[in-house]
């Protein structure tokens, strides 16, 4: 199978640099008609992407805008008729440890990254309904998935988008929408200083972008957390354990305390489709436990 995208037109934002360049060349290199979007950089990446023998627009749109984000999407449907794809990648840092943070600086970051990415893909969602096809990317870190000193704003933003991701694949799956996540650790303008020097030449973002080019194909994944680095990829999948299930007297603080083991013991533990699949499955364990009948529908 050969992935390509002839036909198909992609929104890069936070193209100018670093893993928004990468994902854009990448995508053009394969057919895909390319709105390059950032505040500083576009339109040398599209100008790039036309020497090349591309096809590419630039856009300086502020993500964290409705209204400029909303007539840069106009702009790709006038040049390119639709809206295919949406790689969210724009993002600041603003590093400090969080008794020092400024709430400034946390919402700023999550403006950008959780906002940002809102608002972009608010700004497509309609369309691809419509058009019965769309492929959306949200980049989270492992900042947030598993926690890094310093970036509580950071971390919050990114694994926000995590909720955004599961929410809205079930809400765009009848429409042949797949939402993905793409978790990349690269040596980029972003990261500089923060890993070691002799680590960069293989944690470049090129590694990282074939993966996002199978997340935003059109047999592409659902609902992925894709971990990405130095050309190796992963997968970050959420579980939930067996656990116990308490009634009457037994159902007190000590008790749990007590069974924390059994709690945490991961045999059975099961990836949920939904909200509501443990909210049945804890009201199933506990009517069953009671001896009553289940009538959950």
């Amino acid at each position: 199978m050969t992935i390509n995208f002839k036909g198909r037109t992609a929104i890069i934002t936070g193209g100018g640099a670093g893993l928004g360049r990468a994902h854009a060349l990448a995508l053009a290199e394969r057919g895909a008609n390319i709105i390059v979007n950032d505040l500083i950089g576009a339109e040398l990446v599209a100008s790039e992407i036309r020497k090349q023998g591309g096809v590419a627009i630039s856009s300086t749109a502020d993500v964290t805008s409705e209204t400029e984000v909303n007539a840069m999407v106009q702009l790709g449907v006038s040049k390119f008729k639709k809206i295919d794809i949406l790689v969210n990648n724009a993002g600041i840092l603003r590093d400090k440890s969080f008794a020092k943070m400024e709430m400034m600086d946390f919402k700023k970051v999550l403006d950008v990254h959780l906002l940002g990415s809102t608002i972009c893909t608010k700004a497509v969602w309609n369309s691809m309904r419509d058009n019965g096809y769309g492929r959306i990317v949200f980049t989270t870190s492992a900042s947030g998935l598993y926690g890094n000193f310093g970036q509580s704003n950071y971390g919050s933003a990114k694994t926000g988008l995590l909720g955004l991701m599961n929410v809205l694949q079930t809400e765009g799956e009848k429409y042949n929408l797949r939402v993905n996540m793409l978790a990349p650790t690269a040596a980029t303008q972003m990261t500089d200083g923060l890993i070691p020097k002799d680590a960069m030449g293989l944690l470049q973002p090129e590694t990282i972008t074939p993966g996002l080019l199978w997340l935003v194909s059109e047999e592409g994944p659902k609902r992925m957390i894709l971990a990405a680095g130095a050309g190796c990829f992963a997968q970050t999948r959420i579980f939930e354990t067996r656990g116990i299930c308490l009634e009457g007297n037994d159902l007190t603080p000590e008790n749990i305390a007590k069974n924390s083991e059994q709690i945490a013991n991961m045999e059975g533990a099961i990836e949920l489709k939904d909200a509501f699949t443990q909210t049945r499955q804890f009201y199933e364990r506990a009517a069953s436990k009671k001896g009553i009948p289940s009538t959950w529908k």
